[in-house]
């Protein structure tokens, strides 16, 4: 079984060469670079409508190095390139999809209600912190009673260590755990041993080291919104459907090459965005209208807003639920501080409306928000 995503943006591998395409409305003139095994050319882009910028390059294929030559002469990485086998700052890959051979035909996943999460860092799971070394453990997890491995975010970041949710090229699993064919084998081997695979994504900001969108596809981030990483990205405004659209694949594309069983979205409450439907509506209905016709995905949602028209019809079938462990952790530990102050006052009461109504805190004025109201009715 071969799987790929195709996406309108990145490096595509054709039968006659590669093409190669990115947004970059702020920039006037570009180049690319291209360099593998005994070969190196420079050449430049051609400009197409609405900021967009491509090149064929025929008789090439996998394993051709790329970046592009912005007009001051500093090279950049693709946004949406699928390997980084030099960081986060270096060239990018062209990976071949279809070059690894998937055994998971007859894989349709596992219904919600078996679902047992383990959250596992792929860098710190095992002592050689790789995607291999961690399929080695598989059944380990299965004899735990373990039915689904969450993996934390994998998006290249810069340097060997981070817990994921710096990311800055969120198509490129980091190549510090091992390469794209490594990260689908373990998924393959998971299924294998009835294992779901989900993947933690980050929406809501980049990392603040190895980012360069903003240096020719400032459109990409908006001031309308703030976040506390900044100006937040563009969900909303003008040439937001780019953007959109970058988020959009980015879901079909592990699901779909990757064949994960799920996504966790990150702090989705950091994510601003006005527009009807909103970006979350959108990447659920597109992932219903696409792999989750074949199979059953589960998205999961982490979201301080309480926000419960996501779940069921909305798209998403779980959300983390904060108020469940703050009651506890307020009840184990006596902690008062922070957003435990919402919990002091009878932490009992507020665990049990969790347990009966999904959560605590279902519109009423959070006193650590500034008495502003929080949650949507979930009984």
């Amino acid at each position: 079984m071969i799987r790929r995503h195709d996406m309108p943006f990145g490096a595509m591998l054709e039968a006659e060469g590669v093409l190669f395409r990115l947004w970059a409305p702020r920039v006037q003139q570009l180049e690319i670079v291209l360099s593998w095994a005994g070969g190196k050319k420079r050449r430049t882009m051609e400009s197409a409508a609405g900021g967009w910028w491509h090149h064929f390059a025929p008789g090439l294929g996998s394993g051709v190095c790329y970046q592009f030559l912005l007009p001051d002469g500093s090279a950049v990485p693709d946004p949406a390139s699928r390997y980084q086998p030099e960081d986060a700052q270096g060239p990018s890959l062209v990976i071949d999809p279809a070059a690894y051979a998937w055994q998971d035909d007859r894989w349709r996943g596992r219904p919600w209600h078996e679902t047992v999460i383990y959250e596992l860092h792929v860098g710190t799971f095992t002592p050689e912190g790789t995607y291999r070394a961690a399929m080695e453990l598989l059944d380990d997890l299965a004899d735990l009673g373990i039915t689904a491995v969450e993996l934390m975010p994998l998006a290249d970041f810069p340097g060997r260590r981070n817990w994921g949710y710096d990311g800055v090229l969120p198509f490129a699993p980091d190549a510090v755990y091992g390469g794209p064919e490594d990260l689908k084998a373990l998924v393959d081997a998971a299924h294998g041993k009835g294992l779901m695979v989900f993947l933690d994504v980050v929406y809501n900001h980049f990392g603040p080291e190895g980012n360069a969108l903003h240096r020719y596809a400032e459109d990409f981030f908006t001031p309308r919104h703030h976040t506390p990483w900044g100006p937040a990205i563009n969900f909303d405004g003008p040439n937001s459907r780019v953007v959109r659209d970058f988020f959009r694949h980015n879901a079909l594309y592990w699901l779909e090459e990757y064949h994960f069983d799920g996504l966790r979205f990150d702090a989705v409450h950091a994510i601003c965005d006005d527009s009807h439907p909103d970006i979350l509506e959108e990447i659920a209905a597109a992932v219903a209208a696409g792999p989750g016709q074949d199979r059953q995905i589960h998205l999961m949602l982490e979201n301080d807003h309480n926000a419960a028209h996501y779940l069921g019809s909305g798209g998403y079938r779980a959300q983390w639920n904060d108020d469940f462990h703050h009651a506890l952790h307020v009840l184990l530990t006596g902690e008062k501080d922070g957003y435990y102050r919402d919990f002091a006052d009878q932490p009992t009461n507020h665990l049990g409306r969790c347990l009966a109504e999904g959560f605590a805190w279902q519109g009423q004025p959070s006193v650590y928000r500034d008495h502003r109201a929080r949650g949507e009715a979930s009984a």
